[in-house]
């Protein structure tokens, strides 16, 4: 039953190993395609950081259990169910926050456009907090910038009139960034180049002070764009929680065979010494 035991758990182990190396390539992948262009791996940190970490940390574990399980090392065994039980806290305890802080936040559909608004009092407040900082956010919106968000927004509808412009489905953050926030009433004349006119100044929404023609500027000072980057950020942690709770069941089942592993190694050490 022993061997039985350890066997499975060195397989199991084996296979977290193995998905382990995958979320540490799923990691570092952004930054491999974008070695070179510093600003737009800054994109990818909200991410890119937290799956390295809790890859490596999985790996570790996961050889500390074929070592434990395959060499009989039981103290070793005893250590890698400890870290296990561990992860597997600490990984609920994020699987719960994810849900809990991405659960806020929707686009708001307009009448008559074909795309939505974002506003940033809609999201989580520890989100909104995380996006506030100055210095954050500057390296945020310099990456926007660098990744040639709005250049290829405006090549894209440089042909359309203003009936056409607002029946396109834009993205978030095109949304967001690239042009003024509708309240603002601003009359359109190509994708980043909008007359203002009389009708901002009846509004609250500070984003239209802050739009700007300028190529460099737009609205990449907005809070529509901070928006539009934390309805990515919470798409993106959506997919990982729902992963995560695949991982979490996995790992609950490894450690399970693992404390079946170890009282059955331990009842064998006994067994030898007492004979």
């Amino acid at each position: 039953m022993a061997k039985c035991s350890n066997s499975l758990i060195g397989i199991l182990n084996f296979v977290t190993l193995v998905l382990s190396i995958l979320i540490i390539l799923a990691g570092i992948w952004p930054t491999v395609i974008n070695h070179g262009h510093r600003n737009t791996d800054e994109c990818h940190q909200w991410l890119q950081k937290p799956l390295i970490v809790f890859g490596g940390f999985l790996l570790i574990v996961s050889l500390a259990g074929i070592v434990g399980a395959c060499c009989g090392v039981t103290w070793l065994f005893f250590v890698y169910l400890l870290i296990m039980f561990l992860l597997i806290l600490l990984l609920l305890g994020f699987t719960i926050f994810a849900f809990v802080v991405m659960n806020k936040g929707a686009g708001e559909a307009l009448s008559g456009r074909g795309y939505k608004e974002y506003r940033l009092g809609d999201y989580s407040h520890w989100l909104q907090k995380r996006v506030d900082r100055n210095n954050t956010w500057n390296k945020i919106s310099s990456c926007l910038k660098s990744s040639r968000l709005c250049s290829r927004f405006q090549h894209k509808f440089a042909n359309d009139d203003a009936d056409k412009f607002h029946t396109q489905n834009l993205s978030p953050l095109q949304s967001g960034c690239c042009k003024p926030s509708n309240d603002c009433g601003f009359t359109y004349q190509s994708p980043i180049n909008w007359t203002k006119t009389g009708n901002a100044t009846h509004t609250n929404n500070p984003d239209c002070n802050a739009w700007n023609n300028d190529k460099n500027i737009l609205c990449f000072n907005c809070q529509s764009c901070k928006a539009g980057l934390l309805h990515n950020i919470k798409s993106s942690w959506k997919k990982v929680a729902v992963a995560n709770v695949i991982i979490l069941l996995f790992l609950i089942i490894v450690y399970s065979v693992g404390c079946c592993a170890f009282k059955n190694n331990r009842d064998d050490n006994s067994y030898k010494r007492y004979y």
